[in-house]
């Protein structure tokens, strides 16, 4: 795994290094895989990688759902309590932010019905339109906020 742009290149920006040298131990995650990996120099525990795409390619509904659903699973192994996820696959890897966000919800969702270690799920967004698209689908998928 190579952190190079987008949300892993800002992972590697606050790193010393350290994340970086795991993930080249680690190799490359089958597309809709996910890795974890030490916080680093970051000051957070854990970065799970989630493969939205592969450098140079794009990313597709299937690959997000896959990642998403991969990463979740990475952080109930791990036990852990509070997660964040960037838009996977939205951007550069041109699924649209609409799907994007449904296929991540709907994989929350689905998730938390089950056992699991999660209590919080956030959505760490680029802007205020991502944000908001994600709260219209959020609104349509789960009206009564479950």
């Amino acid at each position: 795994m190579i952190l190079g742009s987008g949300v892993a290149g800002a992972i590697r920006q606050a790193d010393d290094g350290t994340i970086q040298a795991e993930c080249n131990r680690t190799g490359r995650i089958r597309l809709g895989g996910a890795a974890i990996t030490s916080g680093g120099a970051t000051g957070i525990r854990y970065v799970i990688h989630a493969a939205g795409m592969h450098q140079g390619s794009s990313a597709s509904v299937d690959s997000v759902r896959m990642a998403v659903r991969n990463s979740l699973k990475k952080a109930k192994g791990k036990e852990i309590k509070s997660v964040s996820f960037p838009a996977i696959g939205a951007g550069i890897g041109g699924v649209s932010m609409e799907l994007c966000a449904e296929v991540s919800i709907e994989e929350v969702r689905n998730h938390l019905a089950g056992e699991t270690s999660l209590k919080e799920v956030r959505f760490v967004l680029f802007d205020n339109e991502a944000l908001k698209i994600f709260e219209e689908i959020y609104e349509r998928l789960l009206p009564s906020g479950d």
